[in-house]
């Protein structure tokens, strides 16, 4: 204990007595080491995260329940809703109709020999309200308007089912031509067509959406016979703070999986979107390695500059009796100040100004808004990495000059 108090002390009369440029440089070089720890990674998983949250927020909800594998439409589907409703977990939630459509437009100016203007998508019907109230679909629709209960005979249309939205010409992304608001095109469903008038034109990084076609529920029920009140999918939002296993595991309680399947928003996500991310937080911690080991050969010089000056320093203080493990003790507590304020400085940045400023303002990438992901746990973990990094830089180089001989250092001899 009496070796460290007198490091201590050691330590902090030399960092008074330091160069404040010198020492504002060393901690500002751990401020971007750090930054450069968080962010990298937090930006590269920050891309995938901001498409996860909207296919959550805009598509499957916290909890979605859709059909099983060799079934089009979720068996019982009205006795679930009412399960749904009675929970109280539950904020809203919308039952959805799906099927397969093919959209056609210029069939009444094609000539003979023209071939056809088509494109194929999932159809959705919906309840327009409470589809608003789950998805906020609404504010999707950047041209025309969304769809009201009263509607009859239209639709919106995902942009990339529109050639002039589609940002590639591929043969295998079949799109319609000369479609935009008010434009008639007639979608055929099961064999029956109908001519519909496009109402609006939905713009989403959710490919479901993009790629999708939406008309009210009542009138698609209708032309697919579906009378018995079988949804294909039930998309469920949360009250704040609810769990969404808990709500899970309440409709699994309940035999819900007998008919149909139920997943957390988390269990549909794609596997190769879990294999993204992993892949990208591997990288990120890669190429942050990189700057943690440039933060620790800077400490590692500054460190071995700073006790090659002061060898005589260093040779009288042994002379006078204070142990050379003293003097490593002092140097530690120097290399701990650096990290342990750089750090503080850039968890303030990182907290205080870049995860507000992304969320206010997401990098807009063609499939995601782009945020910053800095979980906590894992922040403090890179935090305690660079602090312990730091203090096996700056103990080397001490040991490495403490251990020469007392009078050679006082004398300055090699």
């Amino acid at each position: 204990m009496l070796n460290l108090r007198i490091g201590l002390y050691l330590a902090i009369r030399q960092l008074r007595r330091a160069s404040l440029w010198t020492t504002s440089l060393i901690i500002f070089i751990m401020v971007l080491t750090f930054l450069n720890l968080v962010v990298v990674s937090g930006v590269l998983v920050g891309l995938l995260q901001g498409s996860i949250n909207e296919h959550r927020t805009e598509y499957t909800g916290d909890v979605v329940v859709s059909t099983l594998t060799d079934k089009s439409y979720i068996d019982n589907s009205p006795n679930i809703i009412s399960l749904i409703s009675t929970l109280p977990e539950v904020d809203s939630f919308s039952a959805r109709y799906r099927d397969g459509a093919k959209l056609e437009a210029n069939y009444k100016t094609r000539k003979e020999n023209d071939k056809p203007n088509i494109a194929s998508a999932q159809i959705t019907g919906i309840d327009p309200a409470k589809e608003d109230k789950v998805s906020g679909l609404a504010s999707r629709v950047k041209y025309g308007s969304f769809l009201e209960q009263s509607d009859y005979d239209k639709v919106l249309l995902g942009k990339y089912l529109l050639s002039q939205y589609v940002p590639v010409d591929s043969p295998d992304l079949a799109a319609l031509h000369n479609v935009t608001v008010g434009t008639k095109i007639r979608v055929t469903v099961k064999g029956i067509t109908r001519e519909v008038t496009v109402k609006g034109i939905l713009f989403s990084k959710v490919d479901q959406i993009s790629r999708g076609i939406y008309m009210v529920d009542t009138e698609l029920r209708d032309i697919i016979g579906r009378n018995d009140g079988n949804v294909a999918m039930i998309s469920i939002k949360l009250k704040p703070n609810a769990d969404p296993l808990a709500v899970k595991s309440a409709l699994l309680r309940n035999g819900v999986d007998k008919f149909a399947k139920v997943q957390t928003y988390v269990d549909a996500q794609p596997q190769f979107l879990k294999d993204i991310i992993a892949t990208f937080n591997m990288l990120g911690n890669a190429f942050s390695s990189i700057g943690l080991v440039v933060a620790s050969i800077t400490i590692f010089i500054v460190v071995f500059i700073n006790a090659i000056t002061r060898r005589k320093y260093i040779g009288i203080l042994k002379g006078i009796g204070i142990r050379g493990r003293v003097i490593e003790i002092s140097y530690v507590f120097q290399s701990i100040f650096y990290a342990v304020v750089g750090s503080s400085i850039g968890l303030a940045i990182v907290y205080g100004l870049l995860v507000p400023f992304f969320l206010a303002h997401p990098i807009n990438f063609p499939f995601s808004d782009g945020i910053l992901v800095a979980p906590v746990g894992t922040t403090m973990i890179r935090m305690g990495l660079l602090v312990f990094t730091t203090v096996v830089a700056g103990f080397i180089p001490a040991w490495m000059i403490i251990r020469k001989n007392t009078l050679d250092s006082i004398l300055g001899r090699n």
